[in-house]
């Protein structure tokens, strides 16, 4: 049954109300709470000790649900802001011309994603949640990686022309597709916006 918590803004966290209404802000915070605590208890492995600390659970750096839900919203406001459509993603998606050059980072985050169905096989077939948690945590590492030497939209100084790299879109929503899936299994709710 439990008992009641007062959630409020702590740490780092800051929420703009300008931008979340009062409905998505609660929403967010609790999403937040929640998840802090789950996702410190399911990353230990489940015969290990570890000291509980709020502090560290909402530490917006390291292996912390704060980290990861930061690092989805990113990626979700990347597709906002370029203002691309789904549709065209997919078209993308299908037609894709496998035949281009691709940044070092870019590769590392491709044969990170390509581990996921793995990691889920062994996620299942253990009962080792902690596993998924790495895997998240280092996909979300490699993604800000990739996302603070890669650029998705280019505006040319001279002609002013805007190009979007629909690839690099295409790569981030696949990420985010994952992540999703991964807050889905450990019971925690992602955030589109924070």
């Amino acid at each position: 049954m439990g008992f009641p918590v007062e959630l409020k803004q702590c740490g780092p966290w800051k929420f703009s109300n300008a931008v979340l209404t009062s409905e998505e802000l609660g929403k967010a915070q609790k999403s937040i709470a929640y998840g802090c605590i789950k996702y410190t208890d399911l990353s230990h492995h489940q015969n290990s000790d570890y000291v509980f600390s709020f502090d560290r659970m909402l530490d917006d750096r390291g292996n912390t649900v704060a980290y990861l839900l930061y690092t989805y919203t990113r990626i979700r406001s990347i597709v906002r802001i370029a203002d691309v459509d789904h549709n065209i993603l997919t078209a993308i998606a299908c037609d894709i011309d496998l035949n281009f050059e691709i940044e070092e980072c870019e590769l590392k985050l491709v044969k990170c994603i390509v581990k996921y169905s793995d990691v889920f096989t062994r996620v299942l077939g253990e009962l080792s949640m902690h596993d998924l948690c790495d895997f998240m945590y280092q996909l979300a590492i490699m993604f800000n990686d990739f996302y603070d030497r890669c650029y998705y939209v280019e505006k040319d100084i001279i002609t002013r022309e805007v190009q979007i790299n629909y690839r690099r879109i295409l790569l981030s929503e696949v990420i985010a597709n994952v992540l999703k899936q991964c807050f889905e299994v450990l019971g925690i709710q992602p955030l589109e916006q924070m």
